[in-house]
């Protein structure tokens, strides 16, 4: 069993940035892929970025390509997602995901474990 923890999310105004952490329990954290993912109100959920368990695979969305870097620290169980150049359409709550496995997926439907979300607003 895994459970994960967000925080860092919070109100920004176009064009900022904000780094949100995932912390993870567990030890054998290493041997977890894992994503993020988020969800607009009216809107599906959908990834953002996804990497595998050693951090050499990585995902992003074509919406965030550029803009967002997925990391992780394996010492530490967390993984990492710098947002910058923000846009009032990347509002949404923001989930992280594990997924019991070495490599990364991009389908919310082969994660296991999920975050409790955190809400990112960006004004205009």
């Amino acid at each position: 069993q895994v459970q994960l923890v967000e925080s860092g999310g919070g109100l920004v105004q176009a064009g900022g940035s904000l780094r949100l952490s995932c912390a993870a329990s567990g030890r054998t954290f290493g041997s977890y892929a894992m994503g993020w993912f988020r969800q607009a109100p009216g809107k599906e959920r959908e990834i953002v970025a996804a990497i595998g368990w050693s951090g050499g695979s990585i995902y992003y969305a074509s919406s965030v390509k550029g803009r967002f870097t997925i990391s992780r620290d394996n010492a530490k169980n967390t993984v990492y997602l710098q947002m910058t150049s923000l846009k009032p359409e990347d509002t949404a709550v923001y989930y992280c995901a594990a997924r019991s496995g070495l490599i990364m997926v991009v389908t919310p439907k082969r994660y296991d474990y999920w975050g409790q979300g955190t809400q990112v607003t960006v004004s205009s």
